[in-house]
């Protein structure tokens, strides 16, 4: 075990997990409390076909999944804005397109596209230190944000309309932490891919509200759990040789079905003392 830890990937891969049990404290806090869990997902889908317009074109993947996520998030808030498209049908289109761009770029491309699979399903070990760099500066971009604008942030997530009462410019907010989002997503697709991301923004958020519900704490805790669970998730790949990311909602899982149990045990044996 403690081998392991002398390698320069392992060592990437706890400092990207950190990293984005940080990042996905505040994002992922953010979006269960605006309910912004599906609006999540049609930009993690829509970024693949970002991811199929770099490598046709010979660019950095990562590069033109990010400008492609942004510019889809930004496109749904200004649809369903204007309330002549509903949110969910504007969802549905773009995360539709992403899609189909992506599949039809990606055939477009000739040879074979190596690093595709580690969008598609992550891999944590391929994390380099330039990576963590690119994190980090967005994770002290966004940390610096949120301070600054804490109690704006939750106003809006919680109660846009009350807010835009009291003068917040709620609107301004929404398009902020929507290139928040977009941008967390497409830097956290390297490590569970596409297909798993959605869980690592919700699942310790569903953790954290059976002990509180207040933002602030939820974000702590959410931090907290994604935190050990990723490491935990991480050891347990290597114990077992099975893809890291895999591993990690996995783990993120079971800690949810354990932690539901405790609670409503303990929520039980209270409401019969009573």
């Amino acid at each position: 075990m403690i081998d392991i830890l002398n390698y320069t990937f392992f060592q990437n891969a706890l400092w990207a997990i950190l990293l984005i049990s940080i990042t996905s404290a505040i994002i992922g806090t953010y979006i269960v409390a605006r309910r912004m869990l599906f609006i999540t997902g049609g930009i993690t889908h829509a970024s693949f076909g970002g991811l199929g317009v770099g490598y046709y074109l010979g660019i950095n993947p990562t590069l033109s999944a990010l400008v492609f996520a942004i510019l889809s998030a930004l496109g749904v808030e200004w649809l369903s804005r204007g309330k002549s498209v509903r949110e969910d049908s504007a969802i549905a289109v773009v995360w539709a397109l992403g899609m189909a761009i992506g599949i039809i770029f990606i055939f477009m491309t000739p040879g074979y596209t190596p690093g595709l699979t580690e969008f598609l399903f992550g891999n944590i070990l391929t994390i380099t230190r330039t990576d963590i760099f690119i994190f980090a500066a967005f994770a002290s971009l966004l940390i610096f944000y949120t301070v600054l604008q804490y109690k704006t942030i939750v106003y809006t997530a919680f109660d846009a309309d009350f807010a835009h009462t009291r003068g917040i410019k709620t609107r301004l907010v929404n398009y902020i932490m929507t290139f928040f989002v977009a941008t967390a997503v497409v830097l956290t697709i390297r490590l569970v891919g596409i297909m798993l991301l959605i869980s690592i923004l919700s699942l310790p958020q569903m953790i954290a509200e059976l002990f509180c519900h207040k933002f602030r704490n939820i974000v702590w805790l959410s931090g907290a759990i994604n935190l050990l669970c990723g490491i935990g998730g991480l050891l347990l790949s290597y114990w077992l040789d099975v893809p890291a990311g895999a591993t990690i909602v996995f783990t993120l899982i079971i800690a949810y079905f354990v932690v539901k149990i405790i609670a409503s045990y303990l929520h039980s044996a209270t409401g019969k003392k009573q």
